[in-house]
Formats: C-alpha cells, sequence, structure tokens
C-alpha cells in the first residue's frame, strides 16, 4: 500500500465549493482490507471522491469508519493505494483531547504564537523567525476561526478541561480550519454536539472550499451535501444531491425493483404450470400409445418406432419446459437480490396507552444536582423535545425522574409505570440471549409470546437466541428498547437519552416506526432536531437554569 500527501504530487489549484475546476482528490484503488480475525472488509473496492461535500452513508458495520481510516492513513490495507493529491485532515468519530493541553496547543500554533511574542518582545533570533514564518497573523486567524465556530469566549490560553465536550470537537474542527488543508474527513462530527454547536458546524460545513467526505447519521447535515455515497456490500454507488434526493432515488429504484419481483414471480408460476400440462399431455400420450400396442392395432414395428419418437418428442418437450422454468427461477432470483431488506419494526403496544386527560409526570420547583429548577406537568400521550446547551443538566434531569439520583430540593411524583432508556444502553446483560433478557422485564410473560413479540422487533427465530454481548450497536439498542416496551407493568412513560447516537440510517427508521406504535408519553433529550419531527414531538422544551418552553426549531 502507498500513501500519498500532496508533497509527493505536483501543485494544484483550489477549487470552489460547486466542484468547478476540480483538482483535490482521494482515491482509493484496488483497496483490500480485513479485521485480525479475517472478517473481510473490503474486497478489491475502487473510489475517487472529488471536490464538493459527499455524504458517505451505510448500516452500521457495513465499514465507513474503517474506509475513512484507511483513506486517512490510519489503517493499512492489505492490497491496494491510496492517494490524496492534496494535503488531508481529519476529524475522528472517537476524539480525545488531554484536558491538560492549552487551547493554543489544540489549535497547533503554540509554537508560533510563542515565535510571534519573542519577535514582539526584542528577540530577533533566527529560530524566532524560522518557527514564525510568514504566519505574522496567526492569532488573529485563530481567533476568527474560532468566532466563527461560536467560540469566541475560549481564549487562546485557557485548558480544555475548561471546556465542554462539544466545544471540544469544534476546537478540534477549528485546529483542521487553520490548517487549511485541501481534503477535510468527518466522522460523526454532530455526535454529543448542542443545537447550537451543530448549527455552527453545517455553517463550516456549507461554507468549505475543497473536498470534504462526512459520515454522519445526521440528517440536518446530510441535507448540506453536494452528493450521497452509499456504502453497500463492500461497493460504493453515488447518487447526486442531499439526502432527501438520495431517498427519492433509492424509492424510485425499491418500487422497480419489487415490481420486477412481481413480475418474475408470475413468469415463474407460469412456466411451473405450463410445465406440469406438457406433463399430463405426455402422459396421456404414452397411456394411448401403451393401449394402441396391446390391442395390436398396427404393425409391431411401426409401432416401436412410434414409440421411440414419442419418448423423443417427450424429452425435448420435458427438457424446454425445464429451461424455461429454470430460467424463471433465476430472473426472480436476479430481481429480488435488487429488493433492499431494510426491515421495519411493526408491533401493537395497546398496553402503554394513556388517556389525554390522565396526569403523567408532576415536578415542582425540583431541584436537580446541577443547580437548575424544574417545574413540568405532562399529560396523557404527550411527546416532548428536551433540549438545551451540552453540561445543562438533561441527563441528570431524565435520571433524577428515574429516581438514580436524588434531588436537592422540590417534589416529583410519576402517576404512571415510567421506564429509562440512557445513553450508555446497559440495560441488558451481555452473558443472557435476547429472549431472556426480555423475560426479566416480563417475567410473567411465557417463552412464545416473548419470541413472538420479539420477532416484530426483527429477532426472529435463533436470532433471539444470540447473547447480548455479541449484538452490534444497533441490534443492542433494538433488544434496550424491545425489553423496555414489552416490559411488565407496560410503560406509559418512556424516557429516552439521545436515543439517536451512533445509529444508523436503517436503526433511526426502525426506531420512528416503533416509536409510531408507542401510545404513552415521550420525554425524549436530542440534538437532533430532524428526528424529533420525525417523531411528532408536541412540546419542546429547553433546559438552562430552568426548564422553559421553546418554539419548535
Amino acid at each position: 500500500m502507498s500513501f500519498a500527501s500532496s508533497s509527493d504530487l505536483p501543485p494544484s489549484r483550489p477549487v470552489d465549493s460547486g466542484g468547478s475546476g476540480a483538482a483535490w482528490s482521494v482515491l482509493a484503488d484496488g483497496l483490500c482490507f480485513a479485521w485480525p480475525d479475517g472478517t473481510p472488509v473490503f474486497e478489491d473496492l475502487s473510489v475517487s471522491f472529488g471536490s464538493g461535500r459527499t455524504g458517505l452513508v451505510g448500516d452500521n458495520g457495513t465499514g465507513k469508519s474503517t474506509l475513512l481510516r484507511l483513506l486517512t492513513g490510519e489503517l493499512t490495507p492489505s492490497a491496494g493505494t491510496v492517494r490524496a493529491s492534496g494535503e488531508l485532515g481529519r476529524l475522528p468519530q472517537d476524539l480525545g483531547l488531554h484536558t491538560g493541553r492549552r487551547v493554543d496547543e489544540v489549535l497547533e500554533i503554540a509554537d508560533r504564537r510563542r515565535a510571534l511574542h519573542a519577535i514582539e518582545a526584542g528577540d530577533a533570533s533566527e529560530e524566532n523567525f524560522t518557527a514564525l514564518g510568514d504566519d505574522w497573523d496567526v492569532e488573529e486567524r485563530a481567533s476568527a476561526t474560532l468566532a466563527g465556530l461560536g467560540l469566541a469566549h475560549i481564549g487562546l490560553d485557557r485548558t480544555v478541561g475548561e471546556v465542554s465536550g462539544g466545544e471540544g470537537v469544534l476546537l478540534r474542527l477549528a485546529a483542521l480550519l487553520l490548517r487549511r488543508p485541501e481534503i477535510l474527513v468527518l466522522d460523526e462530527p454532530t455526535n454529543n454536539l448542542d443545537l447550537r454547536a451543530r448549527r455552527r458546524l453545517y455553517e463550516a460545513v456549507e461554507g468549505w472550499r475543497g473536498v470534504l467526505l462526512v459520515v454522519s447519521h445526521d440528517r440536518e447535515l446530510l441535507e448540506r451535501v453536494d452528493r450521497i455515497a452509499e456504502l453497500r456490500e463492500g461497493r460504493i454507488r453515488f447518487f447526486g444531491g442531499n439526502y432527501t434526493a438520495y431517498e427519492e432515488a433509492v424509492a424510485t429504484e425499491q418500487a422497480a425493483a419489487e415490481r420486477a419481483v412481481r413480475v418474475a414471480e408470475g413468469d415463474l408460476k407460469r412456466q411451473k404450470r405450463e410445465l406440469s400440462d406438457a406433463q399430463e399431455k405426455l402422459s396421456k400420450r404414452v397411456r394411448y400409445g401403451n393401449k394402441m400396442h396391446a390391442n395390436k392395432r398396427e404393425p409391431k414395428i411401426v409401432m416401436n418406432a412410434r414409440k421411440r419418437e414419442a419418448q423423443v418428442s417427450a424429452g425435448k418437450h420435458r427438457i424446454m419446459h425445464e429451461q424455461k422454468l429454470a430460467q424463471a427461477g433465476e430472473r426472480l432470483e436476479e430481481a429480488s437480490e435488487l429488493v433492499r431488506d431494510d426491515r421495519e419494526i411493526r408491533v401493537d403496544l395497546p398496553s402503554t396507552e394513556v388517556p389525554s386527560a390522565r396526569q403523567v409526570l408532576s415536578a415542582r420547583e425540583l431541584v436537580l444536582r446541577t443547580g437548575s429548577r424544574v417545574t413540568l406537568d405532562l399529560h396523557g400521550p404527550e411527546r416532548v423535545a428536551l433540549t438545551g446547551a451540552n453540561g445543562s443538566g438533561k441527563t441528570t434531569m431524565l435520571r433524577t425522574v428515574a429516581g438514580e439520583l436524588p434531588a436537592d430540593e422540590g417534589g416529583l411524583t410519576l402517576h404512571v409505570p415510567m421506564r429509562f432508556l440512557p445513553q450508555r444502553l446497559d440495560l441488558l446483560d451481555d452473558g443472557l440471549s435476547v429472549a431472556q433478557n426480555v423475560a426479566r422485564f416480563a417475567p410473567r410473560a411465557g417463552d412464545n409470546r416473548i419470541r413472538a413479540q420479539l420477532a416484530r422487533f426483527l429477532f426472529r427465530g435463533a436470532a433471539a437466541d444470540r447473547l447480548a454481548g455479541g449484538l452490534s450497536g444497533g441490534e443492542r439498542f433494538r433488544a434496550s428498547l424491545a425489553a423496555l416496551l414489552l416490559a411488565e407493568p407496560a410503560p406509559q412513560l418512556l424516557m429516552l437519552d439521545e436515543p439517536t447516537n451512533s445509529l444508523d440510517t436503517a436503526s433511526m427508521r426502525q426506531l420512528v416506526t416503533a416509536l409510531e406504535s408507542y401510545r404513552g408519553a415521550l420525554l425524549v433529550v436530542s440534538h437532533d432536531p430532524g428526528f424529533l419531527r420525525s417523531i411528532g414531538v408536541d412540546r419542546w422544551l429547553a433546559l438552562d437554569e430552568e426548564l422553559t418552553e421553546i418554539d419548535p426549531l
């Protein structure tokens, strides 16, 4: 494998965000990669990402983050080459920043700042001029970049430990923007960002000049790209336009594929009928010939000739119809391969229903550990979104309502059965199967009933016997949701804490369809406005020092 940086290539001119005059790109040729246990990820993958903004999508486990790590040289393929015709910068999904580092160190400008300050103080050594180069406005550029990401309040001498997790992500993005790479690679950049930080990142993406490749499940972000690259079964297909255009194109393709399957199924049935009819006719001829032979109405030599002729004819007809039947089966198989297995959760949950006038939750002057004061009433099947800046106490509020944390002051009353799905998805016992985990929440339900319900959550047959510890992220989420929704007593208040974090688009659709069947009250913490709109939120609340109602986003 070879990895070429911009220093190995002839100079190229920058490109605009519209993709005209494309010069920068990152490409892979014949890429092969497998994990140490031998599990293959890519076999002979060739793909090129050029100017403009590209959203890379695909189900969990298809290798999106692995591909980014291969393109940036973090992983080495077993075969193939990666070539970047420009400087490449990457914002990883798992971003670890040492809390003791200063902001200017994260921005990678600390040495230049020291040199600048030394020169301004009168130290005109060659070492300082070499370190600074031509970057005399380094502090002004850094401050402007921070301001553009909503971080103007963060000084260059502060430490990472003084900023929130979302601000840390934006700091790392600011470092990339200051480097001015021609190729920018982002892996789930909006994870753990609050709404304000997301908007800043959206603006940075929209204003990017050059090549941008982003992996994300954030629909709002994917609506801002120029094209979608879909990674499926080890291959990549490109769709022009944003995520909505991609969905429409896939829906059109699927409608055509399903029509082709119906036509192929009809043809297969027709060929089976024709083969059966032909076999029946041939059987009648054989019976007639045998009768004639028994009655000896014709000379023996004539009858034997006719018998041989009938056998040859019967063989030809049988072979012809069997070939047609086989061809019809092949056409059906080919048509079926084009239909995606994007399964949806379909479950009926009447026991979760709450009358519209029923009081669900009452909180009076509830003082959380974070110091925020909460007064809240929930009635009936309300769907309430809880938003707020990172660190404002949203998770603390849910954990307090769930009884996991005590309140410092105030009163809290739950009027209906409640269940809480935390971000960390630690409800399941990894040593138990999916079915056994659900049985823990519904001990009076029989095994047959549990398995019938789990089938509707897409755990069919042997899938219900898989150990929870071996589930993928999306499967674990689905199993956790099944355990809560099938619990006894049925939850009439369901609280979800950032449920879409790290879910692929298929898993998000499954979550939305499951929540469509839920008839109780919902209290959801999320920074994903697209998801909140898709589940039909009735009220939007923001948590700061107090809980206040806000207009929908």
